[in-house]
């Protein structure tokens, strides 16, 4: 999600500076990387991970590329789950055949861990997005980015049925060096965005389709929500997007792990 209130143009900036957890089938295979109300307190941690162990590490670098290749798009979805606008973002992604990512928060995965699941089911990969979704993250303790990072991780994991998120998005792009380093520690690759839809603003539908259309030429990472608000415009603007980029040659892919 971007940072609120003021953004900032991180893009740059950053390029250059478990009450039982069961594995969830899908269909004759296996997910084995796969994430309240957005911002509240964060909760107890119960049983913090620790870098290392069952994990393989992955590049600290914050990804935008496609696995697709050149003429790839990464559609991701920020701050859910939400049950008013998740399903219908999970049925427009059906119904024309994409795969996305969507980077959820601790309290929303503890709150809607049947959407999670229903995330996975559907093929889309989860990315860690914090426990509280705190866009002043950079300006806190080594300790504190630990915390919001793991939690999620962890609560991510159990709401999904044990399928862990695959990147970590820092809220607002408050990446630090120690976060990126954290989470790529735990496998999961520090992932960026090239087109900031903004639709969390509310803009209208048609401000956010000019948006994709004007600056997906920056690059493949396409920033979404699906909650935090009313998100009718943004399920408006996919509507309409995710043809357009058919139309235009684009295929739909995951960012590069």
């Amino acid at each position: 999600m971007a940072r609120h209130g003021g953004g900032r143009g991180w893009y740059g900036k950053v390029v250059g500076a478990a009450l039982g957890v069961t594995v969830l089938a899908v269909g004759a295979s296996v997910w084995t990387a796969q994430a309240g109300v957005v911002g509240g307190p964060s909760p107890k941690a119960t049983a913090t991970a620790t870098p290392g162990g069952d994990v393989e590490p992955v590049e600290a670098t914050i990804v935008h590329a496609s696995d697709r290749g050149a003429r790839g798009v990464n559609i991701t979805i920020d701050d859910g789950p939400d049950p008013a606008w998740t399903p219908q973002v999970l049925d427009l992604l059906r119904e024309y055949g994409v795969k996305a990512t969507f980077c959820v928060t601790g309290t929303q995965a503890q709150a809607h861990p049947d959407l999670v699941k229903e995330v996975v089911a559907a093929g889309h990969r989860l990315c860690d997005h914090t426990v509280s979704h705190d866009t002043t993250m950079d300006r806190k303790s080594e300790a504190y980015q630990k915390k919001e990072i793991l939690d999620a991780e962890r609560m991510i994991t159990e709401a999904s049925g044990g399928v862990r998120p695959m990147y970590y998005r820092a809220p607002g792009g408050a990446f630090t060096p120690y976060s990126r380093e954290l989470a790529a520690s735990r496998g999961m690759r520090p992932l960026g965005w090239n087109v900031d839809t903004k639709d969390f603003e509310q803009p209208g539908a048609d401000a956010i389709v000019a948006t994709v259309e004007r600056e997906i030429a920056n690059g493949p990472t396409i920033l979404f929500h699906d909650a935090g608000g009313d998100r009718a415009q943004t399920v408006d603007a996919l509507r309409r997007v995710l043809p357009w980029l058919e139309e235009q040659g684009y295929s739909f892919g995951f960012p590069v792990r």
